[in-house]
């Protein structure tokens, strides 16, 4: 029987992907594990393994397509000792059409924002028979169909599969949600958050273009990074009630211990083993300030409070089209080397859009560090689930009074943006006192 190869979700949210780059042909044979094609997501570009072994019978999806949805079927295997042409003639399904690009001279349709998958939704209700199993325990399932699943409070192993062997899918667990005739969970999934409210409509593409003479513009069509950035923006600003403290940070001393440990760095391959910039020595001082004050270590859900039991810091860098936070994990137990380092690896592969979806994903704050483009001070918006996001301004020298004489330092303004629901104005001083400290007294990172 042929074996059906479909779209993978490479992460809990994708909806959709494009096929980059087939990184076999048909009539190759592959086996579990081989790397088989590159799919290109909103953030970052993954290599897809192959789950089955067989022959590659036919290409469906050719490399290039766009907009492919989660478990559209893009290629056939014909399984070991079974004809390839006969396999390759019975592929179950035809290729998705590919997202058509906007035409040169009329506005883009706004986006529909819809659920991926193309699977064939089943004629009974999904819940009828179990879900086929790989072992006792485990049940084949999309990381799509198990979010649903966790969202709806369905046992996903109640639900039975469509997809190939057995693959409980999106459409297995919307019939099942629908019919009424599936489990549910035995225990209620951890709390979660409320969905959003619905986004406010904008003003229309029409009525945009109208406001300026037709020839005077061009369309430039929204790629995927771009209008995840822009749904997530406008979730958090209608989501989340943001409130925003500020304070301004002496730099000499960090200056100097920077300049110390950078040339006491041992030489390792013919080059410093290391070297500290002022953003590494900011992200150890958020981490440590969010030990200290666990209770601004938190995320918002409608049910309960979850505080976090480490540091895990995102950072905000800038990539052709867009944005992506790289996250330092456990970042208030490692050196400043150590954070140095694993830094400029995330930050030259978020770059290349190589950042495993794990890398990028998650997080319990986030610094956005604009001083280096000379901006004084500005106000970050929340990612969610973050509480809190610390925006960092450049260094300059400013003339300050200390026991009644003017001294010139250098300073810089940070300002840390919280979700006020579980981060309260008097929390967010306290952690921002606590950053404060660190920055200033920076020999206290290192002990």
């Amino acid at each position: 029987m042929p074996i059906n190869i479909t779209m993978p979700a490479l992460s809990p949210t994708m909806e959709e992907g494009n096929l980059s780059k087939w990184l076999v042909k048909e009539g190759d044979t592959v086996k579990s594990g081989d790397v088989i094609a590159e799919i290109e997501t909103d953030k970052a570009t993954m290599e897809v393994e192959a789950v089955d072994e067989g022959v590659v019978a036919k290409i469906v999806v050719p490399a290039g397509t766009e907009g492919v949805k989660v478990n559209s079927l893009i290629a056939v295997l014909a399984a070991d000792g079974e004809d390839v042409k006969a396999a390759a003639s019975g592929a179950g399904g035809a290729a998705p059409a590919p997202r058509a690009e906007a035409a040169p001279a009329a506005a883009p349709a706004p986006a529909a924002k819809t659920e991926a998958a193309s699977a064939p939704a089943p004629s009974a209700p999904a819940a009828a028979a179990p879900a086929a199993k790989a072992d006792g325990n485990r049940t084949f399932s999309s990381p799509l169909a198990r979010r649903l699943a966790k969202e709806a409070g369905i046992d996903i192993s109640a639900v039975a599969g469509s997809g190939p062997h057995g693959r409980v899918v999106k459409a297995d667990v919307e019939a099942a949600v629908s019919g009424g005739g599936a489990k549910k969970a035995a225990t209620p999934a951890a709390a979660a958050a409320a969905p959003a409210a619905p986004l406010a409509k904008g003003v229309s593409d029409d009525a945009v273009l109208k406001l300026f003479e037709e020839g005077s513009y061009e369309l430039v069509p929204h790629d995927g990074m771009r209008k995840t950035i822009a749904r997530r923006l406008v979730e958090s600003k209608q989501t989340v009630p943001h409130f925003y403290v500020s304070v301004d940070c002496e730099l000499d001393a960090l200056m100097a211990l920077r300049a110390q440990l950078n040339s006491a760095a041992h030489e390792k391959d013919g080059k410093p083993a290391y070297k500290l910039s002022v953003n590494d020595m900011v992200i150890k001082a958020m981490a440590l300030a969010l030990r200290d004050v666990p209770d601004a270590n938190v995320s918002w859900t409608e049910q309960a409070m979850v505080k976090h039991k480490h540091s895990d810091v995102g950072v905000a860098v800038s990539i052709p089209g867009g944005l992506i936070t790289p996250i330092i994990r456990h970042a208030e137990t490692k050196s400043l080397s150590a954070i140095s380092n694993e830094m400029k690896d995330l930050g030259k592969r978020a770059k290349e859009r190589k950042l495993k979806p794990e890398e990028y994903q998650g997080g319990t704050t986030s610094v956005s560090n604009m001083g280096m483009m000379g901006v004084k001070n500005f106000a970050a918006v929340i990612n969610p689930p973050h509480a809190t996001i610390l925006a960092v301004g450049a260094g300059e020298q400013r003339v300050v009074v200390k026991n009644n004489e003017m001294v010139i330092v250098q300073a810089m303004t940070v300002t840390l943006s919280t979700d006020h629901r579980c981060v309260d104005g008097a929390l967010g001083a306290e952690l921002l006192q606590a950053f404060k400290r660190y920055i200033e007294n920076p020999i206290g990172m290192l002990v």
